[in-house]
C-alpha cells in the first residue's frame, strides 16, 4: 500500500508561487474546487489528519461516496501511488505551508507568517520546545506549476 504521508516535514510554498500571503481558495457553493475542500479540511483541523485522511476524504467527498462504504475502498484506493500535498494547490497557488507533525498530522501556515518562516528555515516552530536535534525537520517545496 502507497502513502502520501510525511512525518516531521514541512512543505514551503512553490518558488513560482504568486502568493506573497496566504489566500484562502475560492469556493463554489455547487461544485467546491480540491484546494477548498483540502483547505476546509485542514485549516479546520490542525493537526487532526495525516495527508492519507484528507487526500482520500477529498476523494470520497467529491465522488459523493457513501461514509459507510469509505473504508473499503480506501485501501484500494492506495494500491496505487497518488500524488502528495506537494502537489496541491495551496503550495502552488495559495501561499499555503504544510506542516507534517511527529505523527504525520498535518496544519497549513500561510506564507510571510513567523511560524511559516521559523518551519521552511530551521525547521522549528516558534514555541516548539523541543530542539530541533531531537526532533529534526525536513523542509521540502512544493512542486512548482510550470517548467522553469
Amino acid at each position: 500500500m502507497h502513502t502520501t504521508n510525511y512525518v516531521n516535514t514541512s512543505i514551503a510554498v512553490a518558488d513560482d508561487c504568486p502568493a506573497d500571503h496566504g489566500v484562502i481558495p475560492p469556493v463554489k457553493p455547487a461544485n467546491p474546487s480540491i484546494a477548498s475542500r483540502t483547505f476546509a479540511l485542514i485549516a479546520h483541523n490542525p493537526y487532526g489528519y495525516t495527508s492519507d485522511d484528507v487526500i482520500y476524504t477529498v476523494y470520497a467527498d467529491r465522488a459523493e461516496m457513501a461514509h459507510s462504504d469509505r473504508p473499503l475502498v480506501r485501501e484500494d484506493y492506495f494500491i496505487t501511488p497518488r500524488a502528495c500535498l506537494r502537489a496541491s494547490d495551496l503550495g502552488k497557488r495559495y501561499g499555503w505551508g504544510i506542516h507534517a507533525n511527529h505523527d504525520g498530522r498535518i496544519a497549513l501556515y500561510a506564507i510571510g507568517s513567523a511560524e511559516y518562516l521559523a518551519l521552511s528555515t530551521d525547521g522549528r516552530l516558534p514555541n516548539d520546545t523541543l530542539q530541533s536535534a531531537e526532533r529534526p525537520v525536513t523542509v521540502l517545496k512544493a512542486m512548482r506549476s510550470g517548467r522553469r
